[in-house]
């Protein structure tokens, strides 16, 4: 319940970035009100996740490349029971995924974005065909952290504005903007 309080309480009160994040923050407020339910995968017609932008003092931002959807994108993913708030799930997602300690979250959001995805429920069952409501976070990175490969990936590499890989995943360039403008 802590968690989908959270939820609650940080889409109702953000201000979007864009009026593509407005319509996604629109549709995610929505969608919680299916309750609790609605942060985990159990809920198949779709569920929230969290993600984070972790960016460099360069202006550089650190991309992974999915290694089951072979797209470069931010580092984030499924909520799970011991996570407190959205912010810290897009931080441990962002810890874990990247090998980074000590990255610094900003707690509000950046974006919020609606997309499609094959998804496996919790219980092992084969993916099958969901919807993720992704809260997006920006993730200031310490200076000489070196990035670390998880097994989730199969590469991590910086990239500035100009220089974005291909393939990139939807949603991507819309958070650089409003990620850049908090550094």
């Amino acid at each position: 319940m802590i968690l989908f309080d959270d939820a609650v309480r940080v889409l109702s009160g953000w201000q979007p970035t864009s009026e593509a994040a407005a319509a996604a923050r629109k549709r995610t407020v929505q969608l919680l009100g299916a309750g609790p339910v609605a942060m985990t995968r159990a809920h198949r017609p779709g569920h929230v996740t969290a993600s984070a932008l972790i960016v460099d003092e360069r202006r550089r931002v650190l991309l992974c490349l999915h290694g089951r959807l072979g797209m470069w994108m931010q580092v984030g993913g499924h909520c799970e029971p011991g996570d407190l708030t959205l912010a810290a799930a897009a931080l441990r997602e962002a810890t874990e995924e990247s090998g980074i300690a000590g990255l610094r979250l900003d707690p509000d959001p950046i974006d919020v974005d609606v997309h499609a995805v094959r998804c496996a429920p919790a219980d092992g069952q084969p993916a099958e065909a969901s919807w993720h409501y992704d809260v997006r976070f920006l993730a200031v990175c310490p200076a000489g952290a070196v990035e670390q490969i998880s097994d989730e990936s199969a590469d991590l590499a910086w990239f500035t504005a100009e220089t974005l890989p291909s393939p990139l995943a939807d949603g991507v360039v819309q958070q650089l903007a409003p990620a850049f403008a908090r550094l």
